[in-house]
């Protein structure tokens, strides 16, 4: 990785022509201007499907060996990393464990802002070190300009310790080139307010990692169809939303679906397959443990289609 002490060239600190008479617009007008802006971060999606679907594909089949997903950042980058990983246990009834976000400043830095300790390589190297990244985890460095060096001493020591190392950011690579092993590069183009990457690159960030995560889920069997069928019940709106689940893909009636759930110590895809095949509860977890949580395959397995 290279030293760039000048990033004035850089497309994300660029001035936006469209945005020229910002401060000139009426509220309305400003409006349509984000509208009009924000319509980028669909094509910069579109412009680097390939490397988030390599990604997805690659981050599952670490994960399910075992490994581990964490995202490192500093600033907005850090905090979308942070929220993204957060939601992952309640969504998907994963352990907190699974996916980290590594932020720079650490919790103090999500309330209050701790920009100036993203200059420090060797911080990032050593949150690398410390939660203990081996050659079974993802590290997916995130900064919007691609020169944090927070970020690039977290992939460093993420490359050497075998871990696969991804960067994701929105400046091509002609700007700034990392050696990484999958590179996600989400042109949106300069911002609103010059520099500020809380915006576009914000939101094209927050969309490829909602990607990136919710696809990995689905390979690793959280979701059947495009049910959550691995939340978990942990308050009365989600204690609704898994019987809803239950009633919609069974014949059940909400009282019968309650029981069922109750019966699978509030477990969705357990208390389907119990529903579906007839099985106990036991024999039920059994059978997912076995295809690795995989409600269809587990399904296939007790000679049900």
């Amino acid at each position: 990785m290279n030293s760039f002490p000048e990033r004035g060239h850089l497309l994300t600190e660029q001035n936006n022509p469209n945005s020229q008479n910002l401060d000139s617009l009426t509220a309305l007008e400003l409006v349509d201007l984000f509208n009009q802006e924000d319509a980028q971060t669909l094509k910069a999606i579109a412009g680097a499907r390939t490397q988030l679907a390599e990604t997805v594909d690659r981050t599952a089949e670490r994960l399910r060996q075992g490994g581990r997903l964490f995202y490192v950042g500093a600033g907005t980058s850090g905090r979308l990393g942070v929220l993204d990983a957060a939601e992952c246990p309640p969504t998907f009834c994963t352990d907190p464990e699974l996916v980290q976000g590594i932020l720079a400043g650490g919790a103090p830095a999500l309330l209050k802002s701790s920009e100036a300790l993203e200059d420090r390589l060797e911080d990032g190297a050593s949150a690398i070190a410390s939660a203990l990244v081996n050659s079974s985890d993802v590290v997916v460095g995130i900064t919007a300009g691609g020169t944090t060096p927070y970020v690039w001493g977290a992939l460093q020591a993420a490359k050497s310790r075998g871990a696969l190392a991804i960067m994701m950011a929105c400046v091509p690579e002609t700007q700034v080139s990392v050696d990484v092993d999958i590179d996600i590069r989400l042109l949106v183009g300069p911002e609103i307010v010059a520099g500020s990457t809380r915006l576009k690159a914000g939101t094209v960030t927050k969309m490829a990692l909602n990607i990136i995560s919710t696809g990995v889920m689905v390979k690793l069997g959280k979701v059947y169809g495009n049910r959550m069928v691995d939340v978990a019940v942990t308050n009365t709106k989600l204690r609704d939303r898994a019987l809803r689940i239950i009633k919609d893909l069974t014949d059940l009636s909400r009282e019968s679906a309650a029981d069922l759930l109750d019966r699978s110590d509030k477990k969705v895809k357990l208390a389907l397959l119990m529903h579906w095949t007839g099985v106990a509860k036991e024999v039920g977890e059994e059978l997912l443990a076995t295809h690795q949580g995989n409600l269809r395959q587990a399904i296939g397995a007790s000679g049900l289609r």
